[in-house]
């Protein structure tokens, strides 16, 4: 791998809603919308109250919409809650930053679908989201969701993610497997919201590459955005208007002929952040099609021995550890995933061949 960036520490680059200007965001910028939207306000706003500048910066939401978020915690002004009331009155420059919910919709069916539970207490839940299974409904994928789930094994999951989203503070793609935490109240839900926006989570993958690391660790800075031409794909894109910054750190735990075993640390929370960086440097995660151009590989082409049978015919993308702070006691707490079978069968192989 070659390093693209130095590491950088500096605060998030969240989008700005000129005064007046309705946020609407397509399909695609809403993927992006992990972090809170930031607004700055304007001259002409100042001395009006909290809850009614935020009305007219965001007409889809009610004013009783936002004083939910208000009371829920999911409002920061100047980068602090001290002051955040809903009658608070708001003066030129104050930055308000405002984690949105979704507009509401049909909610998910519930569905007798197992879980395994990796955690779970009165504020939350931590679920290992198997390989294949869609985070929340979607076009093409109104069944078998982790929502439908997570609606048929629990009766209180928070609100803020809209109806047919309930409890959900993150996503991981379809067919990335591993830790998923869920929140079952709102305050716990913008709690663990904010740890995402302001970093303090710490999240580690696991990943086999197709391509061996050119070095033991990396760290690739490079901005995300949507891609020019292809509407499921994000790409770097350096100053276009879609991008955020996105930073992530490898570290090559093992390397075999062709292929390698990355521990993968994300720094920032980018749609697609850790493929899109892996192809980046050129060495893609095993059986991502999107990203690496093929969607599976079989028994012979790892260990050479002729069979023709498909091992793996997912990308090789696990999120394995995740840290919070514990929303209502303060305390670490780590949350683990054991690596998946096929995962394992595939690095079993590989070892296999190993002198």
């Amino acid at each position: 791998m070659s390093s693209d960036a130095a590491e950088n520490d500096g605060p998030i680059d969240e989008p700005v809603v000129e005064p007046g200007e309705e946020l609407v965001l397509d399909e695609r910028q809403a993927e992006l919308s992990d972090e809170p939207i930031e607004l700055v306000v304007e001259e002409r706003e100042a001395d009006g109250r909290l809850d009614q500048f935020l009305a007219l910066r965001l007409h889809r939401y009610s004013r009783m919409q936002l004083r939910r978020v208000i009371d829920a915690g999911g409002v920061l002004l100047n980068g602090s809650r001290a002051k955040v009331k809903v009658a608070y009155r708001v003066s030129t420059g104050d930055r308000v930053s405002i984690v949105l919910p979704e507009m509401p919709s049909a909610g998910p069916n519930p569905e007798k679908i197992p879980l395994d539970i990796l955690f779970e207490d009165e504020h939350l839940i931590a679920v290992n989201k198997p390989p294949g299974m869609v985070v929340h409904p979607a076009r093409g994928h109104w069944s078998g969701t982790l929502t439908s789930a997570l609606a048929f094994h629990f009766q209180q999951l928070s609100t803020v993610g809209g109806q047919h989203r309930p409890g959900i503070v993150h996503r991981l793609d379809r067919d990335t497997s591993g830790v998923i935490i869920v929140a079952k109240t709102d305050p716990v839900h913008f709690s663990l919201a904010a740890q995402f926006a302001d970093r303090t989570t710490a999240k580690e993958y696991f990943a086999i590459t197709a391509g061996v690391p050119d070095r033991d660790r990396d760290v690739v800075s490079q901005p995300i955005g949507i891609h020019p031409f292809h509407r499921e794909k994000m790409a770097i894109r350096p100053g276009h208007s879609t991008s955020r910054d996105a930073e992530t750190m490898f570290h090559v735990l093992e390397r075999f002929a062709q292929h390698a075993a990355v521990e993968c640390l994300p720094k920032t929370g980018r749609t697609h952040q850790i493929r899109v960086h892996l192809a980046h440097v050129r060495t893609p995660v095993l059986c991502d099609k999107l990203y690496g151009g093929r969607a599976e590989i079989t028994q012979g082409e790892l260990v050479r021995d002729g069979s023709t049978e498909v091992v793996l015919n997912r990308q090789a993308l696990h999120a394995r550890k995740l840290s919070i702070n514990h929303p209502k006691t303060g305390e670490r707490l780590t949350i683990e995933a054991p690596l998946p079978a096929d995962l394992q069968r595939v690095l079993d192989l590989l070892r296999s061949t190993k002198p």
